[in-house]
């Protein structure tokens, strides 16, 4: 199938400009990213899609089997790219698709100039002195109630996920992208996320890198961008004063000011 119509890629800004690549994490859509890829059609090619399963996309496309790690995802992204014959692209991914991002960038170093890795992390559940926010038990627990009760975990998570309890128009945003989501997809697609570990992967990405992290996130905290950032051979850090996993939404002021003046260094 055409990665266009497979993704719902769509583009905007300046043809034959430097192509920005944005990526959306898990549950969610390229309509995530509607207050930050805006600021870049003046400047460049701006390229958004869903991934198999999520949004506009075509989910009878899903195939579990090349799903069942980020790598089919990296290749997605790279098939993408090829369609539409991008080259230079700078690679804007949120959460997962921020793993994903580097492994197509590993991949096929040549073909991306920069990655904006956007709340990201190489392993959720806590190794020895690596602190990824969870244990073993946490992410079993997580996984077993999205697999029995997949509305109730959507309505738990999005409000966790999402934090800024003062509006709450966010958490039912995402809670509102998760339940459109097929159940079954979502779970392979959770289990692949969080039960992933990708930190050998890390000191493999040539290209430049801007590790955006928020200053109180309970999916990827602190201590995990910190580790992001001292793991990647060539990369700057910047903490947002936000709360939450999606800056995207809950700040995209912040986040779109810090991806500019890293794309203008």
């Amino acid at each position: 199938m055409d990665p266009i119509k497979r993704h719902d890629v769509k583009v905007t800004g300046l043809d034959d400009s430097q192509p920005i690549l944005f990526a959306h994490g898990f549950g969610c859509s390229q309509q995530m990213w509607r207050y930050v890829a805006p600021h870049f059609e003046s400047r460049f090619q701006v390229a958004l899609f869903d991934w198999v399963g999520y949004g506009g996309s075509d989910p009878s496309a899903y195939d579990p089997d090349k799903y069942s790690t980020l790598d089919g995802y990296a290749q997605d992204v790279l098939e993408i790219c090829e369609a539409l014959d991008l080259q230079e692209v700078i690679f804007v991914g949120h959460s997962v698709a921020a793993m994903i991002g580097a492994l197509a960038a590993i991949k096929q170093p040549e073909r991306f100039a920069r990655l904006v890795l956007v709340c990201p992390s190489p392993r959720y559940i806590d190794d020895g002195t690596y602190v990824g926010g969870f244990s073993e038990q946490d992410i079993d627990e997580l996984l077993e109630s999205l697999e029995s009760n997949y509305l109730g975990w959507s309505s738990a998570m999005a409000p966790v996920i999402m934090a800024n309890a003062d509006r709450p128009e966010l958490s039912e945003e995402l809670e509102a992208s998760f339940c459109r989501a097929d159940p079954k997809i979502a779970r392979q697609f959770a289990e692949v996320t969080f039960l992933s570990d990708n930190r050998a992967d890390l000191p493999h990405v040539a290209a430049p890198c801007l590790v955006l992290q928020c200053s109180k996130d309970a999916i990827a905290p602190v201590s995990v961008g910190e580790y992001v950032h001292a793991t990647l051979p060539n990369s700057a850090y910047v903490v947002l004063d936000a709360t939450g996993h999606c800056p995207n939404l809950s700040a995209p002021e912040a986040t779109t000011r810090a991806i500019d003046a890293f794309l203008r260094e």
